[in-house]
């Protein structure tokens, strides 16, 4: 086999190629065990995880319902994680790269932009829940900020004094994008000293604000009337669980492709996700539980509960720390990902930047403020419906990579608009017919969801599916692309035109 430090030497500079796609060299991977589990734990303390678990308990669940949910969805979303990271560790090469082998050198872009739509949702999402700390914050000392004469239409359902906060804080996003990601690195090391020890101060809070402490809230009960209620929420809830990183498990390749071994990126991973995820979960789900009991009322997200507290200077602190914690994450988690995505559409004219800013402009367009507003939304809306889109990607990149192709790529390859990843024209149908496939299953669900068609218009079997998304859409796509490329490896391996069967067939 080729030695790696010579993959990057063998890679023709087409039209296909840039120096933030190029396939990572043996000597630049570094990432060892310890790195990826603190990736994962990094990126895994933010506001949207907190808000996970205690929108589960809005939902009706009680604290263990709720933590074993999240440690189910973040179980199984850990394997799709590690075997598409598989590729990214043995060729060092990114997720739009890795997606030109199954979906074709220009078909790649249509993985690619599903996946970067969702994460400038992500952004919108937590530059929306920064703009609202720092807002706050700021009403605190100017009360009159709350009540601005409204300036958006009341279809928006955006305040005056949150827009403002929420746009000066996109524009620091921008301007961090503009100095580039170096700049990030010092507020990553202030978000994982500073985050952990303020969820701990909230905890801490929940424990003394009781009666009785940490038992009466574990002691409350599941609002669910029957079983049938339970698991009305819970498949959808887990679902929603495994949509919550099925960005990652696509993309997951921008990130191991570092990886100094498979074992360094196994390991990592299965140590750094389920595990940090459920423990910051619990905290979010004590907290919540100890809002209902003092307040009498679910408050489930952690920065309207700060507001409540009396003390202006110690609110002021923590909600400076969450939108710097936040902006961390963003950048982190929300910005490279899709800027690679959005480089791969014209990797000679897209660079990281520009990648950077359209991510923030769609991450606006796309109302975060919205897309929060309720759990129910929270879960069902957003992240069970970005799960019927990715669910399918993942299932067809699995099927492509480990039953057709036998974890072999030619690397090189990748980057010719004219080698065998170019299928026909540089789409491969079959990937797109099964991605089609596994899409279609969960639109009526999806539709009745977003009150488009009434719950009585479509059969109840099939609006249920919508409850399974992921799944659905993973095992669908995955099943149906094997057996249809399949098909036609044997038809054309029999046929006489050699040259598709170069194209089409696994290495």
């Amino acid at each position: 086999m080729r030695e790696h430090h010579d993959i990057h030497q063998d890679v023709p500079h087409t039209d296909l190629y840039s120096e933030d796609l190029a396939p990572v060299p043996a000597s630049a991977r570094t990432w060892n065990t310890w790195n990826y589990a603190s990736l994962w734990i990094s990126m895994s303390l933010c506001i949207p995880t907190y808000m996970l678990a205690s929108s589960l308990i809005e939902g009706g669940m009680n604290w263990w319902q709720a933590i074993l949910t999240i440690f189910a969805g973040n179980t199984v979303v850990l394997i799709p994680m590690i075997l598409n990271g598989h590729a990214g560790a043995k060729y060092g090469i990114p997720f739009p790269v890795f997606a030109r082998a199954s979906f074709g050198t220009k078909g790649a872009n249509i993985p690619a932009m599903l996946r970067a739509i969702v994460a400038c949702g992500w952004f919108g999402i937590q530059t929306w829940i920064g703009g609202y700390a720092i807002y706050q914050m700021a009403q605190l000392w100017i009360p009159g900020l709350a009540t601005l004469p409204a300036v958006f239409p009341a279809s928006f359902g955006l305040a005056t004094g949150p827009a403002i906060c929420f746009l000066l804080f996109w524009l620091l996003n921008m301007y961090i994008v503009y100095l580039g990601i170096d700049s990030i690195r010092k507020l990553l090391v202030f978000k994982a000293i500073f985050l952990p020890v303020a969820v701990l101060a909230l905890l801490y809070w929940a424990i003394n604000a009781v009666d009785g402490g940490l038992g009466p809230i574990l002691d409350q009960p599941s609002r669910f009337s029957s079983n049938a209620a339970f698991w009305a929420f819970f498949i959808p809830g887990l679902t929603g669980m495994v949509g919550f990183w099925a960005t990652l498990s696509l993309n997951i390749p921008d990130f191991t492709r570092y990886a100094v071994s498979q074992r360094a990126q196994i390991k990592g991973q299965a140590l750094g996700l389920p595990p940090s995820m459920t423990l910051f979960s619990f905290i979010g789900v004590v907290v919540t539980s100890a809002t209902t009991i003092v307040y009498g009322t679910t408050i489930w997200d952690p920065v309207v509960l700060a507001g409540k507290f009396e003390h202006k200077f110690l609110v002021s602190i923590a909600m400076i720390a969450v939108a710097i914690s936040t902006l961390a994450t963003n950048i982190a988690a929300n910005i490279i990902s899709p800027a690679n995505d959005f480089a791969n559409l014209a990797p000679r004219k897209i660079n990281f930047r520009t990648g950077g800013y359209i991510t923030g402009i769609i991450g606006i367009l796309i109302f975060p403020w919205k897309l929060v507003a309720d759990p129910t939304g929270y879960i069902f809306t957003w992240l069970v419906g970005y799960s019927s889109l990715l669910g399918p990607v993942g299932g067809i990149m699995i099927a492509d990579y480990y039953l057709i192709r036998k974890q072999q790529l030619v690397v090189n390859e990748l980057y010719s608009p004219r080698g065998r990843y170019s299928f026909f024209n540089g789409y491969n149908r079959y990937a797109l017919i099964a991605l089609l496939l596994g899409i279609v299953p969960n639109i009526p669900g999806f539709l009745t969801t977003i009150k488009v068609l009434p719950p009585d218009a479509i059969p109840a079997w099939i609006t249920q599916l919508y409850s399974y998304a992921w799944f659905v859409g993973f095992f669908v796509s995955g099943i149906s692309y094997y057996l249809i490329m399949r098909s036609y490896t044997s038809i054309t391996t029999t046929g006489t035109n050699k040259q598709e069967v170069n194209y089409a067939t696994a290495d």
